[in-house]
């Protein structure tokens, strides 16, 4: 049994981008619901605490820090056409990072040994200068630096599993060979980004590794690049920390996604994710909440990731003869070389 951190707080239901609006507060009261309701041993809560200017300005620029502490005088205000904030969601979006910060700080300190922050606003489509696709602070950018400035952590590893490319966090490293970031996403699909050519610049080069996923794939597809690309690339990468940008949208309940993940689907990729972190960073691994919009799925596949967290597994893998390979045969060439793949 595995001891799992979990950051969660009504606090983060504060920020409210309006009616209608699908990053709505109900996501986290839908979580904590399913949480206190759960009887999973090992849970141990981790207060979040709100990210100083100096952990923002570590991915983002003081201007735009500026801009997005000027919002709270509003009631309501748009960054763009996705991108609503009310007058508390500054503060929520520094807590929402700062929860992810003290959920690090707490596996590094081996009060625990791996985490989930179900955290909002979410954060991986937020760039430097600019919110974007319903995020305002980047919270895994800031908290792979965090790791290597406070805790001297050399090689962090982010994967992004949201049905959306994470655009800002991709470009925030895209030439820093020292963190490596992987996405499996619908394409082409919203942010527009992500193709497979997309592999990093400068010194970069090679640690973003792009993995676009035409709609309607599920759980064969994503276990077969699991096996066949990320769990190969993790392993030759040898992270000392895995982040995961833990998007529930490409569930096949989700209104905004067009995938066919199941439940069962994600704690067999989460699964298989922390196999390979158990060998190459001594099991160190925080999932971060980014999308996710159907509650009844968003909650299911959360409980089924924090059961994999802790250690008990209820789903025997599925087996990826069922993968299509017109889908996944020509993602695992394209990285072959760089990455020392096996090709079916």
């Amino acid at each position: 049994m595995l001891r799992t951190g979990i950051v969660i707080d009504p606090r983060y239901e504060a920020h409210d981008p309006g009616p209608g609006h699908p990053e709505r507060p109900a996501r986290l009261a839908a979580l904590r619901a399913a949480l206190d309701g759960c009887n999973r041993r090992g849970l141990i809560r981790i207060e979040p605490r709100s990210a100083s200017a100096e952990d923002l300005a570590m991915v983002h620029d003081p201007g735009y820090l500026g801009e997005v502490a000027a919002s709270a005088h509003h009631e309501r205000f748009a960054f763009d056409a996705d991108t609503w904030v009310s007058a508390a969601s500054h503060d929520t979006a520094r807590l929402a990072a700062g929860g992810v910060l003290a959920l690090a700080d707490a596996v590094m300190a081996g009060e625990v040994d791996n985490g989930l922050a179900c955290v909002r606003p979410p954060g991986h489509h937020a760039e430097a200068d600019q919110a974007m696709g319903f995020c305002l602070f980047n919270n895994v950018a800031v908290a792979a630096r965090h790791l290597q400035r406070r805790h001297h952590v050399e090689r962090v590893m982010i994967v992004d599993w949201d049905v959306h490319h994470g655009n800002g966090t991709q470009h925030l490293f895209d030439d820093d060979p020292t963190v490596l970031y992987l996405s499996l996403h619908q394409y082409p699909f919203y942010p527009g980004t992500g193709s497979l050519h997309e592999v990093g610049r400068g010194p970069g080069v090679g640690t973003t590794v792009n993995l676009p996923l035409p709609a309607g794939c599920g759980d064969a597809e994503y276990q077969q690049l699991f096996e066949a690309v990320v769990a190969p690339v993790c392993r030759r990468f040898a992270p000392q920390f895995v982040l995961v940008s833990a998007g529930f949208d490409a569930h096949l309940r989700d209104p905004l996604g067009g995938m066919r993940m199941t439940d069962d689907g994600y704690a067999a990729i989460c699964r298989l994710l922390l196999r390979v972190t158990a060998d190459v960073a001594d099991g160190r691994c925080v999932a971060v909440l980014e999308g996710g919009y159907d509650l009844t799925a968003l909650a299911g596949s959360v409980l089924r990731v924090v059961d994999e967290l802790g250690g008990e597994r209820l789903t025997e893998p599925l087996p990826t003869a069922a993968a299509e390979p017109r889908v996944t045969e020509p993602l695992i060439a394209a990285h072959r070389d760089r990455w020392g793949l096996e090709v079916r």
